[in-house]
């Protein structure tokens, strides 16, 4: 699903015409591709999934289907770009967060290996589901929480006992 795709750490990034920016991207064995994006969001030492020259955009897709793309190695602003920083269509993780480059956190992922096959959420180990223990965090709720109906019905029938119980203790 993934070929021609992998984890790649920013090393540095150069603006060039606004808005794009051309970025060195780490892919691990001392392997290094330049790209040249658009995204404002990427930021130097930070860990990303990038589709190199050869890919297929979004992933799991055919070359004959429609609306893919094949990642080439092109001239982008006058530099050469040797990939794309993927956002989550692009991955095959939904639709939410178009443009919004994937951004990887955890020692889990090695630069030039093979993405996740999930989209990794906050607390989750490796895109599973499963929240790690030291990401749980008890919190207060903003709102308090409403009542059943059958809690309605027994606070009602406590408030009648204790009125009848008042009046009864009045006489």
């Amino acid at each position: 699903m993934y070929t021609n795709y992998a984890i790649a750490t920013c090393i540095t990034i150069e603006d060039m015409k606004s808005p794009l920016r051309l970025t060195t991207m780490d892919i691990g064995s001392s392997s290094h591709l330049s790209i040249v994006t658009n995204s404002s969001l990427v930021r130097s030492g930070s860990k990303y999934i990038i589709a190199m020259s050869g890919a297929i955009v979004p992933a799991g897709s055919s070359a004959e289907d429609d609306g893919v793309i094949v990642v080439k190695t092109t001239t982008v602003g006058g530099r050469k770009s040797e990939g794309i920083i993927c956002d989550a269509p692009m991955l095959g993780w939904g639709s939410t967060n178009s443009g919004v480059p994937v951004f990887l956190t955890g020692s889990e992922y090695v630069n030039g290996d093979t993405p996740p096959s999930s989209k990794p959420g906050r607390g989750v180990v490796g895109g599973g589901g499963e929240v790690r223990e030291d990401m749980k965090v008890e919190t207060e709720p903003l709102f308090e929480k409403k009542m059943t109906k059958e809690e309605k019905k027994a606070a009602a029938k406590a408030k009648r006992e204790a009125k009848r119980a008042a009046k009864e203790a009045g006489k």
